[in-house]
């Protein structure tokens, strides 16, 4: 049996300069449609989304299914994982992306911190965005509620 890859798409238009022009992005779902974007939005406090946002939501998702599929895998019943990612952008040219907070907050039944710990790391290391972003440091904060 062959498996093909699966594709997800995202697209943007961007118009005029950096710091005058806008932008809106989409997913291919549909399911997020022409969310704007701006430099204000990036690196001051205008209404809009960012990339690094963008990024973090899609690192949080993955590793909070990523963490629901090992716990899974080992039987335990999980009423929530809250995940939050904190992604650190420098201030100054040229722009990078510094590291990643991965926090979590979870309840899960009969699961001991240490376990909890280990699974959450191992999550971390394996979810497909942690992955992709290897070049970045990801820092986890794991809590069980």
């Amino acid at each position: 049996m062959i498996v093909q890859d699966i594709e997800r798409t995202a697209s943007v238009r961007w118009h005029g300069s950096l710091k005058e022009g806008n932008g809106k992005a989409s997913v291919g779902s549909g399911f997020i449609k022409e969310v704007p974007y701006t430099w204000g939005s990036r690196f001051a406090e205008e209404i809009g989304t960012n990339p690094e946002e963008m990024l973090g939501a899609a690192h949080a998702a993955c590793f909070a299914m990523q963490l629901s599929a090992l716990l899974t895998e080992k039987e335990y019943d999980i009423h929530h994982l809250d995940v939050t990612a904190h992604v650190f952008i420098t201030g100054t040219s040229p722009r990078t992306i510094t590291h990643i907070k991965l926090v979590v907050h979870a309840l899960v039944d009969d699961l001991e911190a240490d376990m909890f710990q280990t699974q959450a790391e191992e999550a971390k290391r394996t979810c497909p965005v942690s992955r992709a972003l290897a070049s970045v440091p990801i820092e986890l904060e794991a809590v069980l509620d």
